[in-house]
């Protein structure tokens, strides 16, 4: 139940005191993110670690002045491809045979089969499919963090363009999707940090099937 209690006390965090997370603490994190399982094992998305405060002043210029972004350890920026392609799915096919210790040929079939499916179906899908990929990973690191008692405050409220240019994503086939800042909580300036927490009753929340 250890899992419940820390999502319990976990918040979206408004008011960060600029303390710095271990370094053991933001490994754990990013390793959770790491392990996140995604469609085909693809991974299509990638994690950018922030800790630059010049360019973190940048992010937050073009993030509607949101403070959590200067005041936190680290920002997490989580950015997934513009686009699938034969040759980007076929690299990690590749290498996932490799380190299976499979023939090289193993995959073909899948990646054909896969590709077959995904390439109809057009840029605009295939960047929607990578995104939704990367919120399960950023679902494992908020979660991670509330297990090392982190705080983290996920935000899609930024100008996706103008942080692509910041980061240069366009060059590397990547579209920004979502930040995490993490950090410690200034208990003394955070208006939500004594609020009860408040979800949608279970009833109403969960529909059993049987």
């Amino acid at each position: 139940m250890s899992l419940i209690k820390n999502l319990n006390w976990r918040y979206a965090t408004k008011k960060m005191n600029g303390a710095v997370v271990p370094q053991e603490k933001l490994d754990y994190i990013l390793d959770a993110a790491h392990l996140a399982p995604s469609s085909s094992g693809l991974q299509p998305y990638k994690i950018f670690v922030i800790s630059d405060r010049e360019v973190l002043a940048k992010i937050r210029a073009i993030a509607f002045d949101q403070s959590q972004i200067t005041d936190c350890s680290h920002l997490l920026v989580f950015a997934a491809w513009d686009k699938y392609t034969y040759d980007r799915m076929g690299e990690v096919f590749k290498r996932t045979v490799q380190e299976r210790g499979l023939p090289d040929d193993a995959m073909n079939a899948y990646l054909d089969r896969v590709w077959s499916t995904y390439e109809p179906l057009g840029q605009e899908w295939h960047a929607a499919h990578a995104a939704k990929q990367s919120y399960i990973a950023l679902g494992l690191a908020i979660a991670a963090a509330a297990e090392q008692k982190v705080d983290a405050t996920p935000m899609e409220g930024f100008l996706h363009e103008q942080l692509d240019e910041i980061l240069g994503l366009a060059g590397q086939g990547l579209k920004s999707v979502t930040l995490l800042p993490l950090g410690y909580r200034d208990e003394a300036n955070d208006w939500l940090v004594n609020l009860k927490k408040v979800r949608t009753p279970v009833e109403e929340f969960i529909t059993e099937v049987k």
